[in-house]
């Protein structure tokens, strides 16, 4: 036999009423089916309860359910990264610009020297940088201390006697200085020019006519001519039988051209500097 409890009021809008069975459970309909109590819930509880769901989705934190004959669920009720907490760069950003309400264009002025300053110690940075970079490749593919060294060689004329050739060695090549007498420098001076293979004057050849300096290379094969001998009493080449006079001018033999004057200088003192 049923037993019905009185009406409780909850609140102004809602009351609830329960049944009571005597065998512990819900009356049971003619159908068999459990009949479950309704409950008439007034439309402004419904918006109270809906805005707490709300809320407590976004804010509630995370529920575990778990129990007899249920399984264990884990239910995320946090569905808007609203915990996400902000850096404040507050301290890091400049004092013109931590007010929202000044305009761009008012604080431009302020920042124009701060950027020349930077950009002006970029440039002058990078300059630095290329000099000391072009600065090495050039040290490196230059030539070296030795090489340069034997770029040029001194001579004291004054120890070469006259009618003799002396052989010095300059950038790993043979250099005829010789010393002409004045009868060696007229008879060169005398040469028909016209009749040579490599048309030269002897005045050309020299800046002193008492000094006549020459590579000791063959211009045929390279050879290494010898000195004072030869048809023409200047140089011969044994190798093809080349024939050069005392000016260094080719005047038989296979030779194409005259032996070769490289740049000198007779400074004071007689000194002779090739190179």
């Amino acid at each position: 036999m049923n037993v019905i409890a009185k009406s409780t009021t909850i609140s102004p809008f809602l009351r609830v009423t329960a049944t009571v069975v005597s065998n512990g459970s819900l009356p049971v309909a003619a159908t068999g089916k459990v009949q479950k109590p309704k409950v008439p819930v007034p439309p402004t509880v419904i918006r109270i309860l809906s805005q707490s769901l709300y809320q407590d989705l976004l804010t509630g934190p995370t529920r575990i359910s778990s129990g007899v004959a249920v399984s264990t669920q884990v239910h995320q009720r946090r569905f808007a990264h609203t915990d996400i907490q902000f850096p404040d760069l507050t301290e890091y950003r400049k004092d013109v610009i931590k007010d929202s309400n000044v305009k761009s264009s008012e604080t431009a002025a302020s920042r124009k020297s701060f950027t020349y300053l930077i950009s002006a110690g970029g440039c002058v940075a990078t300059a630095y940088a290329a000099k000391v970079l072009i600065l090495d490749i050039v040290g490196v593919m230059s030539a070296t201390a030795d090489v340069l060294a034997s770029s040029k060689i001194e001579v004291k004329l004054d120890s070469i006697p006259e009618g003799k050739s002396a052989v010095f060695k300059w950038r790993g090549k043979p250099i005829f200085v010789r010393h002409r007498g004045a009868t060696e420098i007229e008879t060169e001076a005398k040469v028909d020019v016209a009749s040579l293979r490599d048309p030269e004057e002897d005045s050309v050849r020299v800046k002193d006519p008492k000094w006549l300096v020459v590579l000791g290379v063959c211009t045929h094969l390279g050879c290494v001519p010898i000195a004072n001998s030869g048809d023409f009493g200047g140089y011969y080449c044994p190798c093809h039988g080349s024939h050069y006079d005392a000016s260094g001018r080719i005047r038989k033999g296979p030779a194409p051209l005259n032996l070769e004057v490289p740049p000198y200088e007779i400074t004071a003192g007689n000194i002779l500097v090739v190179g």
